[in-house]
């Protein structure tokens, strides 16, 4: 109740008559893309932690041990799970990156958070981060309204969710958790997943009439839903 109570004092009702500080907050929450990210991604280096899919489509977290460089400027990864399993994948098979620290403890402590955090479900995840059905539809409806007002169609990311949600900068585990949330039954009822060079980077948000669509749906599936409860 604390979390949805300070996330009403956050994001307030009418963005019209809100402060500077809340409107630029907004802007970030929903920024457009800007020509840097526009740009070609660069190649992912070796070291770096990645959720991938292999070719059975299974979902990994691993270690990039290799990089193939190719001559169209993609590039191949020799990635190693956990397991000590080497796998051959091409670039738009990685689904989610992070650079690792530079000192031994703290990698291997975000490594292993990062493999706790893929095999977390839908429910853990919300736990984890303290985004319930309720605040996840606030932010849904703050972004609405910011689109709506500026007249500007903007998309969601997992930093800023976190950002708006509870008035923090996101850590490297925070968006991954909740970069997978958005794309959980629940979050699609409020957002489109969004691909940037075959990745999935942020979240469209719904309109109205589709989210009314798209939650009678869900709660016919998920009638314990806390969403679903009237």
């Amino acid at each position: 109740m604390k979390t949805i109570l300070h996330l009403f004092l956050l994001v307030g009702s009418v963005y019209s008559f809100v402060p500077m500080a809340r409107k630029e907050t907004l802007h970030q929450l929903c920024a457009k893309k800007d020509s840097a990210d526009l740009a070609p991604k660069p190649n992912l280096a070796v070291g770096t932690f990645v959720e991938f899919e292999e070719k059975q489509h299974r979902v990994h977290i691993g270690k990039i041990a290799d990089v193939e460089h190719k001559s169209n400027g993609s590039a191949r990864y020799t990635v190693e799970d956990s397991d000590g399993h080497r796998f051959n994948i091409a670039d738009k098979a990685v689904h989610f990156s992070i650079n690792p620290p530079n000192s031994p403890g703290p990698a291997k402590k975000l490594y292993n958070d990062f493999i706790e955090a893929q095999k977390a479900s839908d429910d853990e995840l919300q736990s984890k981060l303290d985004i319930s059905s309720d605040i996840l539809e606030l932010a849904w409806e703050e972004a609405l309204e910011y689109e709506e007002t500026s007249g500007e169609h903007s998309n969601v990311t997992p930093e800023k969710l976190i950002e708006l949600v509870h008035s923090h900068a996101a850590s490297a585990i925070e968006k991954y958790q909740a970069w997978r949330l958005l794309q959980s039954d629940l979050a699609h009822v409020f957002f489109k997943d969004i691909k940037d060079h075959g990745r999935i980077t942020s979240f469209k948000v719904k309109a109205r009439k589709a989210v009314d669509i798209a939650k009678q749906a869900f709660c016919n599936s998920h009638l314990d839903s806390d969403l679903c409860l009237v």
